[in-house]
């Protein structure tokens, strides 16, 4: 099914007889646990709705595809905070990025540990629920965002709560330029302890992304060029200092390349195994990522300064218990009976599962959108 209207969305909802797989562009299809169902596509609902670049705000149907809203977005010299990342090339998918994809998975990228996530941006969705019933929330406009937050909500449910229809964002100026920092042979102890260093330093690094093989530590810092190479010389000689190493300034162009890179999880694009992804305290990473090779793990990198930890596993490894302690670990890339075994989302505590059973019960009660998905 692929519905051209909200309407008529709503209404292949409320007659659905059975479980809807909901997608976009295809993209991330292959992101939570397996779904069996009839296809509801949302990709026939595109299109920017409203674009006022003096508010900061930016309205797109479901199924616009993310490079037009960035498109849009870059002719003004704007864009969206939270870099989001293109799944494509890490789980071998082809399609279209849509933003009401990238709403439901909350994509982010780098830029999270100073902008925040895809919620973070979002100020109002319109969405179908179970029951085919239209739904809207927030607002379309900063200062109307009022009422019980379900945008929240909404954003990385994975279409399990609602099928999303339209999203709001507030979005931000385009920085002129970047630079980047590199610094060669740290172990991952000493790279988060340097990116800990930039993060509490003024120089505004907002990304920091740490590769164990090769060990290489990148450090990204962006805004007006003449600033910019004061800021990377006051960071480079704040490193020398603190952490006693050497870094060497990489250009605006080979910098924005290796964080696209990094964005898009480049390095795991192609590789064999399962990849993993685990939310950790970055003071825990490098003892986490000493246990996850016990486990198995292969290459490993650290993003959000250390708070953000990819591996590489063969294929059937569960990594959840090298997490001995406080973290969130979810499989982001593995084949269907691994997901279906392992499931793709940690589990729940009982108490927060039983609030996600019954919110789910409260917006679908028929339980047919992307049923099991998050499990």
């Amino acid at each position: 099914m692929r519905p051209g209207t909200e309407q008529e969305l709503a209404e292949a909802v409320r007659d659905a007889r059975g479980p809807l797989c909901i997608s976009g562009g295809g993209t991330r299809q292959g992101l939570g646990n397996p779904v069996t169902g009839e296809l509801l596509s949302v990709a026939g609902l595109s299109g920017i709705t409203l674009y006022d670049p003096g508010a900061l705000t930016l309205v797109a149907q479901a199924g616009t595809p993310l490079a037009e809203v960035e498109a849009a977005l870059a002719a003004e010299g704007q864009m969206l905070p939270f870099e989001p990342m293109d799944h494509r090339a890490v789980l071998g998918t082809s399609g279209t990025p849509t933003a009401g994809g990238m709403v439901a998975c909350n994509v982010s990228g780098p830029r999270r540990i100073q902008a925040g996530a895809c919620r973070d941006s979002l100020i109002g969705i319109r969405f179908v629920n179970g029951g085919g019933e239209v739904v809207r929330n927030g607002g379309r406009v900063m200062k109307n965002v009022t009422g019980y937050d379900l945008v929240k909500l909404l954003a990385g449910s994975h279409g399990t709560l609602g099928v999303l229809t339209e999203v709001a964002f507030k979005v931000l100026p385009r920085p002129e330029t970047c630079l980047a920092l590199r610094i060669d042979g740290l172990d991952d102890a000493g790279a988060v302890a340097a990116m800990t260093v930039a993060l509490g330093s003024p120089c505004e690094a907002n990304g920091l992304v740490h590769l164990s093989g090769p060990a290489e530590t990148w450090m990204r810092l962006e805004g007006f060029a003449d600033a910019l190479k004061v800021r990377a010389g006051k960071l480079a000689a704040l490193l020398s200092a603190r952490c006693g190493v050497s870094a060497e300034i990489i250009e605006a162009e080979p910098a924005r390349a290796a964080f696209e890179g990094f964005r898009d999880l480049a390095w795991a694009a192609g590789q064999p195994g399962d990849l993993w992804r685990v939310s950790v305290a970055p003071s825990a990473g490098p003892a986490l990522a000493a246990r996850l090779r016990a486990a198995g793990a292969g290459e490993i990198v650290f993003d959000w300064g250390g708070g953000l930890v990819w591996a590489l596993a063969p294929e059937g490894t569960d990594l959840r218990p090298a997490l001995a302690g406080p973290g969130h670990a979810t499989l982001v890339r593995a084949g269907p009976e691994t997901r279906r075994a392992l499931g793709a989302f940690q589990p729940e505590a009982p108490a927060i599962a039983a609030i996600s059973q019954a919110l789910r019960a409260r917006f679908d009660p028929r339980g047919i959108l992307n049923p099991g998905r998050m499990g």
